[in-house]
């Protein structure tokens, strides 16, 4: 059902991607620690969170200003590395692109992986109504606090966090708990093991770009089984009309 007021779908967004700040946190204390590591300032470490607000994509620029590769790398790299954004957009905006842009300039910004997830999984099965949006910002504003919050504390607890307490293991965690509840069907099913399978074998690439092969050939893997559902379908009920 869908929920009884924007306030209400706001905190519900929020209360649903709480849970999943668990998987960002380790990721933000990582990347607060990388920056102070290799010289940068905590006004400069918090302005460049700020300003990308992507934790895979900062950490590989931070790999490559300490490598000293030109700037025009380090933005093609950022790009790359977040085209899935592209992707994302493109799906939400049924949903969400009449929006006003005083609304949607600042929701682009906090969109994330997580609140991606949730979100498609609560529009799929009609469960928002016309609160898509205050429940997306619920979510949005969640991970976008978990995730400065962690990279600032990250910052000045530096090496007082433990190596055994291997932090970023808990970030592949977070990304199976988003994934398993989407699996309804033939065809995420199969777009699931599609892109997994091909991130895992392009791991190696570079610039990150497994991970955009995974995203593209699971999308891809997920429409051609729909398609073939849809016309095994068409066709029995072809036949059935013929039968009769």
């Amino acid at each position: 059902m869908p929920y009884p007021s924007a306030r209400h779908a706001f905190r519900q967004g929020a209360h649903s991607a709480l849970p999943l700040t668990s998987g960002i946190v380790p990721f933000g204390l990582i990347t607060g620690v990388t920056a102070i590591g290799m010289g940068l300032s905590p006004t400069d470490a918090i302005g460049m969170t700020l300003l990308f607000y992507s934790g895979s994509a900062q950490m590989v620029v931070m790999q490559l200003m300490q490598s000293a590769a030109l700037p025009v790398t380090m933005v093609v790299t950022a790009l790359v590395i977040n085209l899935r954004f592209l992707m994302y957009s493109a799906s939400l905006a049924p949903h969400l692109g009449q929006l006003p842009r005083r609304q949607k300039w600042p929701m682009a910004y906090m969109l994330s992986d997580q609140s991606f997830a949730l979100c498609t999984l609560k529009m799929g099965t009609g469960g928002l109504g016309q609160y898509a949006y205050p429940y997306y910002a619920g979510t949005a504003v969640t991970m976008f606090f978990g995730w400065n919050l962690s990279v600032l504390a990250g910052m000045y607890l530096g090496a007082s966090i433990p190596e055994e307490w291997s932090l970023g293991f808990a970030i592949p965690l977070s990304f199976l708990a988003l994934l398993i509840p989407g699996i309804r069907n033939a065809a995420t099913l199969g777009a699931a093991l599609t892109g997994g399978m091909l991130a895992v074998l392009a791991a190696n690439l570079p610039y990150n770009l497994g991970l955009l092969a995974g995203a593209l050939g699971g999308i891809i893997a997920g429409l051609a089984i729909e398609n073939w559902q849809k016309q095994r379908t068409a066709a029995e009920d072809n036949t059935e009309q013929e039968a009769s």
